[in-house]
């Protein structure tokens, strides 16, 4: 079908129903009664804006929207203030720039077999040379090429990331002479799925949107992260492409040369091995695409370096090694293991932390017994590395103090932590490829707990529940059935929030913005819609709830000859209502694997919410005793909170670049608010509208009803997800129970680094250091019993 004709077919749907319910509404009143005359009035009233507001939806779906030119700027230069604010705090924590960049050199590579014809390159380009110590000639050398595309190769631990941020941030602070060029913007390739999304421009706009969600304002659209991906806006630099299996490294540059465009600029890092293999396995170089390799740090060049850390006067020991870095044949194999570990950004970076800056004893340095090899030596350094780190930087709460943490730490703990980290990272429990980034809200899918914890959080919820519902059951069976009825009613709750928590843990974070300005207008338009749409859920609840008060008053008798009815009508009328949405119910079946894909989802999906309604329907039976009004109201008043709850999910303009802490922040922000807004209106309408005698119990029951609410509504529940998680790997010694707190001070130490809302261990040597250290100390320690040994390790 011709998606033109999409909005049409919709919109008559809707015309339909809408008139099928004006037809049930009066099918089910006495016109014998004025009030009931006066619903049916008020329906038809109802149907007037609804209708108004299905025709300007139609129009709206049927036109193409258009980005102006200058809004298109506009997004270019937020962007670029948010990357360069990212990358500015980082590279002080990184001390990139203190005392200086570290001095690698750079050349075009020798190896004609991983680097396209010169034909096809910048000529000027083939003869390029560069140091990190004076990355602005480089970052001229790249703009000058007819094709902005290059590969930055080199050994671990050689400096390829941290030149690939110093070109980000230099061409970043020279873009004001360069009107109009691409914003760079560095990403992990390790998190591209080319089987998946197979244009790389695909995959850069997912992110934006995921790590910059200023591009999403209201004044941008909810599009414009793609408008720049695809315009060629964006300069990606894809940084780690060695982090992929090796099937994926060749996936990435058959992509990229089968959808690149002529004008289409990227940059990209990987070690000089894993590249050539990737080159050999996919046939091909990557077009056009200038490659550098590094060469290693000269002994002259480390320990003039060194020295710039050290004191003016650093004393005996240090002179002695650092006359001893620069003899041509080394003294000892300790001085010989320190000279190759020097060689690199990576063993400079360590030298300096465990024994520069702690001013530790460097006496092991010059025992020729001590490190027998550059491993024995890279391998003790990282082991000493996070006490080194630990102790050096005491806690401050000053906030311009990026680089020490919030907090002291034991140095045992945090390396059992971290280790845990690396361990899920590098053999993920879910059988996935290993991977260099940490998402804190991909943490549930580490643990075979959450959905046990899921569970019980169900059967509490819908305990307490019933709980509540019992003294205010009013049927004409006896207590017994009254507190039947009101226990069965709650572990409904309990089942229907159960079904809707299971795919938290695949949700991506959101935002709470409560911000007016410069959005008065996007929160008047998503009103306006919402009365709509909530005159409709106002019809649909009102009309089940006024069927309920005629079928289920004490005074009705026949109970059991009208349940069917009333759970069908009720089934349709949640359909109606909107309030379980196919995609849920689609993660649900596939978590316990049923392939609806394989079958026809949609009669799957339309007969587990017609059973949900239908027993829905079986268990408000006992208790509803609202008439039509009332339930309008309820109707009217969820779907305008539901719209207010959408509005605060859409990011404005953030003053700040999006880090991990932020993206947390913001959606447990989300989370609280959504959950005590809806949490209290659903405990006023229960009071208001209460025919029991007992406004108290009407807003026991409001409330809790709220609360429920609270818990679904929304499209974010990353932060009640990693909640849940927490809990279980705090108590069973894994983590901390303030993960991200703790993870912000292992960034701040400098043990993680950031790229947007990621975390990623400083180096790759580190994570795959502290990954094994955990496996030999901690794996192979008996488990604790019960729920706990379930862990996922």
């Amino acid at each position: 079908m011709n998606r033109r004709w999409l909005p049409v077919l919709w919109a008559v749907l809707g015309l339909l129903s809408l008139v099928a319910m004006v037809v049930m509404v009066a099918r089910a009143i006495s016109f014998d009664e004025s009030p009931n005359i006066a619903d049916l009035v008020a329906v038809t009233l109802a149907a007037i804006p609804l209708l108004v507001s299905l025709v300007a939806w139609t129009r709206r779906s049927a036109q193409p929207q258009t980005a102006r030119a200058e809004v298109v700027e506009r997004a270019k230069e937020v962007l670029a203030e948010r990357v360069r604010e990212q990358w500015r705090n980082e590279a002080i924590l990184r001390s990139l720039d203190d005392p200086a960049p570290i001095p690698v050199r750079w050349t075009v590579t020798d190896d004609a077999k991983i680097m396209d014809h010169p034909d096809n390159l910048t000529r000027a380009s083939l003869h390029l040379t560069g140091s990190s110590d004076d990355v602005a000639s480089l970052a001229e050398r790249f703009r000058a090429m007819q094709r902005r595309r290059l590969v930055i190769l080199g050994d671990p631990g050689s400096g390829k990331t941290t030149l690939a941020v110093q070109l980000v941030r230099e061409l970043l602070d020279s873009r004001a002479e360069h009107p109009g060029e691409a914003v760079p913007v560095l990403l992990s390739v390790a998190g591209w799925d080319t089987s998946r999304l197979p244009r790389l421009h695909e995959w850069v706009a997912e992110q934006l949107a995921q790590g910059y969600p200023a591009l999403r304002a209201a004044e941008f659209g909810p599009d414009m992260p793609r408008r720049l991906a695809v315009g060629g806006h964006i300069l990606p630099v894809l940084d780690g492409l060695d982090e992929l299996p090796a099937s994926a490294q060749a996936a990435v540059i058959t992509a990229l040369n089968r959808f690149l465009s002529r004008d289409d600029q990227v940059i990209l890092t990987c070690r000089t091995s894993e590249y050539a293999d990737a080159v050999s396995q996919a046939g091909d170089v990557l077009t056009s695409a200038l490659v550098i390799q590094a060469h290693p740090v000269d002994r002259q060049a480390a320990a003039a370096y060194l020295r710039r850390c050290l004191p003016p006067q650093p004393g005996d020991a240090w002179e002695r090694i650092l006359t001893g870095l620069v003899t041509t044949t080394p003294q000892s194999r300790s001085l010989t293991a320190l000279a190759d570990v020097c060689a690199t950004p990576l063993g400079l970076w360590l030298v300096r932390t465990v024994y520069a800056n702690t001013r530790a004893d460097v006496s092991p340095l010059l025992d020729p017994d001590a490190f027998p090899s550059a491993a024995a030596l890279r391998a003790d350094l990282l082991d000493h590395l996070i006490e080194a780190l630990v102790t050096t930087r005491e806690p401050s709460t000053d906030r311009t103090e990026l680089f020490r943490p919030r907090r002291r730490h034991d140095p045992a703990r945090v390396r059992k932590w971290l280790g845990y980290l690396a361990h899920v990272m590098t053999r993920p429990p879910d059988g996935s490829r290993p991977t260099r980034d940490f998402a804190w809200w991909r943490l549930a899918r580490t643990t075979a707990l959450f959905s046990t914890t899921a569970v019980w959080f169900g059967i509490v919820f819908g305990l307490v529940g019933g709980l509540i519902f019992v003294p205010w059951i009013r049927t004409k069976e006896g207590v017994i059935a009254n507190v039947g009825g009101g226990l069965l009613l709650g572990v409904y709750c309990g089942v229907l929030l159960l079904f809707m928590v299971n795919p938290w843990q695949e949700q991506d974070p959101g935002f709470a913005d409560l911000r007016m300005r410069g959005r008065g207008s996007s929160l008047a338009r998503a009103l306006g819609h919402r009365i709509a749409v909530g005159l409709r859920g106002g019809l649909v609840f009102g009309f089940v709830f006024g069927l309920v008060s005629t079928l289920f008053l004490e005074d009705v008798g026949g109970i059991e000859d009208q349940l069917f009815d009333f759970g069908f009508i009720f089934g349709l009328a949640l359909g109606l209502g909107g309030r379980l949405r196919e995609v849920r119910l689609k993660n649900k079946f596939e978590s316990t694997g049923i392939d609806l894909e394989s079958g026809k989802p949609r009669r799957a999906v339309l007969i587990a919410e017609f059973a949900l309604g239908c027993l829905g329907g079986l268990m408000a039976g006992y208790w509803l005793t609202f008439e039509f009004m009332g339930g309008f109201a309820v109707g009217f008043v969820v779907g305008i909170m539901d719209e207010i709850v959408k509005w605060m999910e859409s990011p404005a303009d953030a003053e700040q670049a999006t880090t991990p802490m932020t993206s947390w922040r913001a959606d447990r922000a989300m989370n609280l608010l959504r959950i005590t807004v809806v949490g209290c209106v659903g405990g006023f309408l229960g009071g208001f509208f209460s025919r029991l005698g007992e406004p108290v119990g009407g807003l026991m029951v409001g409330g809790f009803l709220g609360l429920m609410s609270g818990f679904v509504l929304g499209r974010h529940h990353a932060w009640l997800a990693y909640l849940i998680t927490t809990y279980r790997l705090a108590y069973a010694g894994l983590l901390p129970r303030a993960l991200m707190p703790f993870l912000d001070d292992a960034h701040r130490l400098g043990l993680l680094r950031a790229v947007g809302p990621i975390y990623q261990f400083r180096h790759a040597e580190l994570q795959d250091h502290l990954a094994a250290v955990y496996g030999r100390e901690y794996l192979n320690a008996k488990q604790p019993g019960g729920l706990l040994g379930r862990i996922r390790r």
